[in-house]
This record gives structure tokens, sequence and C-alpha cells, in this order.
């Protein structure tokens, strides 16, 4: 696996992106001002289980407070990593 974990926004395809040992997890998103509805979570059969999608919601969560911003997750992996998160209930719209 690489030691790279960093996630990147790329507005090109509307989704955060983390890429790990070649393969790329993604967290799709629509943006309403200042809301991302989190429709979708996918990890590649390559990073299940590896921890891959929970660095991805917490790099995404981290920005988007950064941001400023707000989230609904759609998508029932984000939901549920929300719910276990606590630090990242106040994130939700």
């Amino acid at each position: 696996m690489s030691d790279q974990t960093t996630v990147r926004d790329n507005p090109a395809k509307s989704r955060f992106e983390l890429e790990e040992a070649g393969e790329i997890a993604f967290a799709d998103y629509v943006r309403r001002g200042n809301v991302l509805i989190l429709p979708h979570v996918e990890a590649p059969m390559a990073l299940r289980g590896t921890g891959a999608a929970g660095r991805l919601m917490t790099g995404m969560l981290d920005q988007v407070r950064a941001a400023g911003l707000r989230v609904v997750p759609r998508c029932p992996y984000a939901a549920a990593f929300i719910e276990r998160n606590k630090q990242y209930q106040d994130l939700l719209a």
C-alpha cells in the first residue's frame, strides 16, 4: 500500500478520491450551495477490508469542515460512518 493517503477533491467528476496501491476509492457528491449530498461511496475490491473507505471519509469530512460545508449522507456507508464517528455529526445538514 502507498504511504500517500491524501484525499483530493475532483470537482470535474464531483467526487472526493483517495488513491492507494494504484486503486481509487471515491465518494460522489452533488453540491447544493453549502451542502454536499453524498449518494455513493465506493472502494475497489482490492482496497476493501484495508480501511481505505474510512480514510477516504475522514479526509473528505475534514475538508468539508475546513470549507464550512455540511453533508447529507444518502449512501448507507457514509451515513453509518458518520453515526460511528461522532466528531463528524455536526457536519450533518
